[in-house]
């Protein structure tokens, strides 16, 4: 777990997506935008959303690997971690929930990510994909509200950089798949 509250406090080195941007925070709660154009089709982006353990940098998450990570897309599906424990007492991390699961279009989740999790905070994260040209533009949204020990103007542009290094592995992943 300290290895994943690390993740919003640490600098993140990342390649910059198309567009990434605090959209607006206040004293309960911020939003945050990233928009990528992938080389890849809707369906295609739309099923990696379903791998994660194939784009999320394992680093953000409790266990520090990826491969741990897990999303059901659909109404009601969990974006979860196992987490390997000692003596074989594993332990487990609910990310997000899904609340809308519109096949190669939109997937939305709701789940206070990260040390956003110990706060008492609603988040919104949604994927909408669109075609682009020879490909998809993903635009990835989070919307944050409640109360929080610290300052949302403050976590907000972290949580950017956080989310747009995501996006930037479901880029690179999708256009991996390219034949």
């Amino acid at each position: 777990m300290k290895r994943y509250r690390a993740w919003i406090w640490a600098g993140v080195a990342m390649a910059a997506p198309a567009y990434s941007a605090v959209a607006g925070s206040s004293a309960v709660g911020f939003a945050v935008e990233n928009g990528v154009d992938v080389s890849a089709d809707a369906a295609t982006v739309y099923r990696l959303l379903g791998q994660p353990a194939r784009w999320w940098n394992g680093e953000h998450s409790y266990s520090g690997d990826a491969a741990n990570l897990s999303l059901d897309p659909v109404a009601g599906g969990c974006f979860c971690e196992k987490v390997p424990g000692k003596d074989g007492k594993a332990g487990s991390v609910e990310h997000g929930r899904v609340i809308h699961a519109a096949p190669d279009r939109q997937l939305r989740l709701s789940g206070a990510l990260g040390p956003l999790q110990a706060e008492a905070v609603t988040g919104t994260l949604t994927f909408d994909i669109a075609p682009a040209g020879k490909g998809s533009r993903v635009v990835m949204s989070y919307v944050v509200g409640g109360y929080m020990r610290f300052e949302a103007a403050k976590i907000a542009p972290v949580v950017d950089k956080v989310l747009a290094e995501q996006l930037q592995g479901l880029k690179r992943a999708a256009e991996a798949e390219r034949p």
